[in-house]
């Protein structure tokens, strides 16, 4: 079983001594995403854990307990994402110094295999346009060089309420382009990001993209991977893709341990929060000492989890 922490929400960031206390005591709760009142109770202890794969922005929380996780058995595999958007779309995160900073650290401890750097998504707007996009990432590799051999870049993807959110930003003279997959010099960008990428020795892939760039160089990735998770461990499985995720995802099959609507960076374009005054009350209301990150009905059944746990997909 491969856990991801999580495509839902900030672990690293937010919840690193949840997530410690869940790992010490090898369970945790989830509730299910579209019906909280199914919990599933999933195993975190390491002989069933073949490799965690965490996501974040600023995992800086998490690094003091990464000794304490290689010490208990655990496999892990960080991916890391790193813009460099305006303040006002990326409200709640470092500045962009202390975040490349993190990142080195990162990799100093655990290996630059380990680490893969998402630039990710790809907004186009009156503020982010493509020579901007072209200007950024060669900067970024220029300071990440050496700390990762990988990256992957994706375009965004513009969900309901993601379309929602910045449609609000018309009124503070910023304007997206809402069909970013469609845009007139899409292939001229990535191929410049794949070129800059070559250039600084790293490989580049995208994620869940409907687009054909085997032909510049940039071939489809798998976040949760299990090739990597084989090559980095030796550990070998008939990896299945994951049913749960997107058609063109090609991640394999994994169990998220997050829950929607508990990060706090507020990025604009985010699809799992949907609500940031939800997420900052979830995240006051949150205990590290929960079976669960958050919601009431999987906190209230702590106590019986096993008994009371029900297994969903996802």
């Amino acid at each position: 079983m491969i856990i991801s922490a999580s495509r839902r929400t900030d672990i690293p960031a937010f919840y690193s001594e949840w997530f410690m206390n869940r790992i010490r005591k090898g369970t945790c709760l989830v509730p299910n995403p579209f019906n909280a009142n199914s919990i599933a109770e999933v195993s975190l202890r390491p002989e069933e854990v073949e490799a965690i794969v965490f996501w974040s922005k600023n995992p800086s929380p998490m690094i003091e307990h990464l000794s304490e996780l290689e010490d208990l058995g655990y496999r892990f595999y960080f991916q890391y994402t790193r813009n460099h958007y305006p303040a006002s779309l990326e409200p709640g995160l470092p500045v962009i110094k202390k975040r490349i900073g993190t990142f080195i650290d990162l990799s100093r401890k655990v290996g630059s295999e380990r680490v893969i750097w998402r630039y990710d998504p790809i907004i186009f707007s009156n503020q982010t346009d493509i020579q901007d996009h072209i200007k950024t990432f060669k900067h970024l590799c220029s300071e990440l060089a050496g700390s990762t051999g990988k990256v992957t870049v994706s375009i965004l993807d513009l969900y309901a309420k993601t379309k929602r959110n910045l449609e609000k930003f018309k009124t503070k003279g910023i304007e997206f382009d809402f069909a970013p997959q469609d845009h007139p010099q899409i292939l001229e960008l990535l191929s410049e990001l794949a070129k800059t990428a070559g250039e600084f020795s790293m490989d580049i892939s995208t994620c869940a993209e409907k687009g054909d760039y085997s032909s510049i160089g940039i071939k489809p990735g798998k976040c949760i991977d299990g090739d990597l998770i084989e090559k980095l461990w030796g550990i070998h499985r008939a990896w299945k893709k994951d049913p749960n995720q997107r058609e063109l995802c090609g991640c394999a099959s994994s169990k998220d341990i997050g829950v929607n609507d508990t990060c706090l960076h507020g990025c604009v374009y985010c699809y799992a929060t949907n609500n940031l005054q939800i997420a900052r009350k979830r995240f006051r209301d949150h205990s590290a000492d929960s079976a669960a990150l958050y919601g009431k009905n999987s906190m209230d059944k702590a106590g019986s989890a096993e008994r009371q746990a029900k297994l969903f997909k996802g």
